[in-house]
Parts: structure tokens; sequence; C-alpha cells
């Protein structure tokens, strides 16, 4: 991956979809579900997984609450929320069938979550809270963290135009600026860059579903004028750059009827459009104690941090993990070149000042609250229109003066997306 920044030239590829695609749809049902489970009993354990297709929703999973959720009901409202508010659409909240099979959480898998091996053996801790060392974690797996200077989000520049210009497909459909818009909908933006630094914007591509009667030059005509201005800079758009919208000419038949949905399927739209590594799984429905969601979370609050701080330029934190076990078994940094220390100085820098135990994570970042359903569009990280306290960024300062960095006075980053 270094080679590429320090290419004179090289092209990067993010996409994002809108609530209306049917997988993100299904990521929406769950973390709905979720947080209904949440708001009642924030100990609830939840792996909820969520698919669709014509006319039926299916919800399976593994639950432990104490709470009580009317699930039809969430799903319904969830999908009402989306836009599929009319039979014609294919799909709508009212008619479509909704099942569920969903059983208690696994008593193996819950015995290594509620006692972890380190309270089971009454290890010792690094930290001053061992009262941390009683969850473990949910499953095993590696973690990735990232951020890097490209925008003020501290994201990678593709990713955050292609939401941009998602959501401002589901503002023009919602506001009726394009009334004959319909909830799925698709973008897909290629940045070139130049050493690391991102030059210009060489193709946008944008799938919007449509009503039956709108003809395709219409529809390219308005997304070119009214919804890529408000996703893409101007002056990252040049009389080269190539769009392609509708690209196969028509798209009317969409959401669940067009294409099946599935819970998990988006990772990359959902993380950082493949600008860093995903470690595999998925984030939507699933309660904070498993780490595929919780520990991506306090990953991406390290990343964050780290380049706040002005440690480095980019930031690739991976944090690994295994089932029952609440210590992280690795963590390790990649800054791709643009570290102003060494690599090893931030991972103990890491170990120092950010607890990456499930509990602690739990703890610090508030995880057992309704927030998730907010993530399950639009990405889950560089947001600052939803309650995401891993976007903090209260120990770049601390990192800074122990790292001994000093920054311009203009800060970092060339913060390209404005």
């Amino acid at each position: 991956m270094l080679s590429r920044f320090s290419s004179s030239s090289y092209l990067a590829t993010s996409e994002s979809v809108t609530e209306g695609h049917p997988d993100k749809l299904c990521d929406q049902i769950s973390d709905a579900i979720l947080d209904a489970m949440l708001a009642q009993d924030p100990m609830s354990r939840v792996a909820c997984e969520t698919t669709a297709t014509t006319g039926l929703i299916l919800v399976t999973g593994e639950v432990t609450t104490e709470g009580y959720v009317d699930i039809p009901h969430i799903i319904r409202h969830a999908v009402q929320e989306a836009g599929y508010t009319r039979a014609e659409y294919g799909f709508d909240y009212q008619t479509c069938g909704v099942m569920v099979s969903l059983k208690e959480q696994s008593k193996d898998i819950d015995a290594g979550v509620s006692r972890s091996r380190e309270a089971r053996q009454k290890q010792d801790s690094p930290f001053n809270n061992d009262d941390y060392d009683r969850i473990g974690a949910g499953d095993q797996g590696l973690m990735i963290g990232y951020a890097c200077t490209e925008t003020p989000e501290l994201m990678p520049l593709p990713i955050v135009l292609a939401h941009r210009l998602c959501k401002e497909l589901a503002h023009a459909r919602k506001d009726r600026v394009l009334p004959y818009l319909r909830p799925d909908g698709k973008a897909q933006v290629t940045v070139e860059y130049s050493y690391g630094v991102p030059q210009r914007v060489t193709s946008v591509v944008v799938a919007a579903q449509h009503d039956p009667e709108v003809s395709h030059d219409v529809i390219e005509r308005d997304i070119i004028e009214y919804v890529v201005p408000v996703g893409v800079p101007r002056q990252l758009l040049d009389k080269h750059t190539k769009f392609y919208i509708n690209a196969t000419g028509r798209f009317v038949i969409g959401g669940p009827m067009g294409d099946a949905g599935l819970t998990g399927r988006k990772i990359l739209v959902d993380s950082y459009g493949g600008a860093a590594r995903h470690g595999g799984g998925c984030f939507s429905g699933k309660d904070p104690t498993k780490v595929d969601r919780s520990g991506a979370y306090a990953a991406r609050y390290v990343a964050k941090n780290v380049v706040a701080a002005g440690l480095a330029d980019r930031a690739e934190i991976e944090v690994a993990y295994s089932i029952g076990v609440a210590h992280p078994l690795a963590i390790s940094v990649e800054t791709f070149g643009t570290g102003r220390v060494d690599d090893q100085v931030i991972v103990k820098l890491i170990n120092k000042h950010f607890d990456l135990r499930p509990a602690a994570i739990i703890d610090n970042l508030q995880l057992r609250r309704p927030i998730f359903k907010a993530t399950a569009a639009y990405g889950h990280f560089g947001r600052e229109d939803i309650d995401a306290p891993w976007e903090r960024t209260d120990k770049a300062a601390i990192l800074r003066a122990e790292a001994g960095i000093r920054l311009p006075e203009e800060g970092t980053g060339t913060s390209t997306a404005s």
C-alpha cells in the first residue's frame, strides 16, 4: 500500500448507496431492532440479521434481552423511513410480508463474554480499572481503524464525496427537488492523486431509481445540475471529468424488488471506501460486546486522534481479539511513510492512553445507548451529523505533547473537501 502514496499519479475509487438500497435497508432494520432493545435494556445482547426480497423481510439471529420490542412494527417503520411508502415502488412498508426468527444467544458465547478469561484467571491488568476485565470479546478477529488529512473529517476523500452524492440524492427526493426519484440509489467517485494528495475527480457515477415516465436525458441533466454540485466541490471538477448517470439507460425496478438485500453486505461503504483494509466483520445488528462493531469504532477513535495530533498524515490501526479474552492480542500501526515519529512510538502511546478492552470501549464511548440506526446509512465514520463518540479527538493534545510534535499554525491536512 505504501507504493501508491509515493506515486506521481494514481486513482482511488469509492462508492456509497442511499438508505433505499436493499442492503442498506437491511442494515437499518437490524440496527433499528438493536436500538429498540438497548432503549429498554442497555445490557441487551443482539446479533440480528435481515434479508429482504420482493414483498418479504426476514429477520433472524440471536438475542438476549429483558426488554420487549414489537419487532414487526420496528421493521415496518424502518421501511417507511427509508422511503418505501407506495406499492408502485414494488415494495412498501404496509404490504410487505414480515417474518421473524430470533433465538437466545448461545450460552457458550455468553460464558466467554460475560466473564472473560482474565476474570476467570484473575490476571493482572496494566490499567487501573480491573473491572473492565469482566467482559471478554464477543468474537475473534481483527478490527481496522483509519484516518487521514485529506478532509476536515479526517476521512479519505473518495468515500466522503460518494456519501455526499448519495445524501443529496435522498434530499432531492425527500424535498421534491427531483420528485420523480425513488428510494434506491448509488454513487461512485474516482479521485486522481499525486504523491498522496488529491488533485481532481476523474469520474462520477450515479445510479438513481426513478419513476418510469421520466426520460434518461432529463435525469442525466438534473443529476448533473442539482446533485453533483452539492456532492463534489467545483474545484475538483474539470472539462475532462466524466459523468455516468444511470448508465444502463433506465432504473425503475429497484429496492428489494430489483435485488435481494442482506445485512452487512456493504462493509466498505460503512468504513473507508477501500482506502484502508477491512477486518471482515460487518457492524450493523450487533450490540457493542461484539468487537466487530465496538473494536472497529475504537480503532477509528485511535486513528483519528493519532492523525489529529499530527503524529502522521495517514494512520491505519489494526487491533486483534480472541473470543472470551478482554485484552487485545495485538495492536499494530501503519503510517505509510507519513509518520513524524516512529510507528513503534505511536504503538506505545496507544497502549498507554487507549484502553481497548471491550468493557472499557463500551464505557468510554458510551455504546450501550440507542445510537446505531443513524450509522446504518452514509457511513459509520467521519460523521458530524449524528451522535458518534468515536469521532472525538479529545486525546490528540496529550498524544502530541508526549510525542514532542509541534504543528504549524495552519494545522494539519490538505482539507481538499469543504
